[in-house]
């Protein structure tokens, strides 16, 4: 059974594979793309200010991370280089992320079909 509020014990950007890597003190460990981290952003101008008010991400096949700066001993604020920085990444939410990454991940795809945009994923890129 998963530990209650995990930590991490390790924060890797691998920037060539535009790839963040995380362990946690439970033993998880989860790579995440850095467009999966932009897409799935805490921000409010990702999620909106309730249910069902998320703005559908698109474009952001290509996005990379900056910088990290690690906010108090909670959370990391991710910097993207498409000027995006204003998600705070808590390390319950890198948490979930890193374990529904496959479900979050297709249901985005989903909607991204859905609303016609273009993906790699389809066989077409943006």
């Amino acid at each position: 059974m998963a530990k209650k509020n995990p930590h991490p014990t390790e924060i890797n950007l691998h920037q060539k594979s535009k790839m963040l890597e995380i362990a946690f003190d439970d033993g998880a460990r989860f790579e995440m793309s850095c467009e999966y981290l932009r897409v799935h952003s805490p921000s409010a101008e990702v999620q909106g200010h309730g249910p069902g008010e998320g703005v559908l991400q698109v474009g952001k096949e290509d996005v990379g991370i900056e910088r990290i700066e690690q906010v108090g001993n909670y959370a990391i604020q991710i910097y993207f280089d498409d000027e995006h920085h204003t998600g705070i990444y808590s390390w319950d939410t890198l948490y979930r992320l890193g374990a529904e990454k496959d479900q979050n991940w297709q249901a985005y795809l989903e909607r991204l079909k859905a609303a016609g945009a273009p993906h790699s994923a389809f066989g077409t890129k943006a």
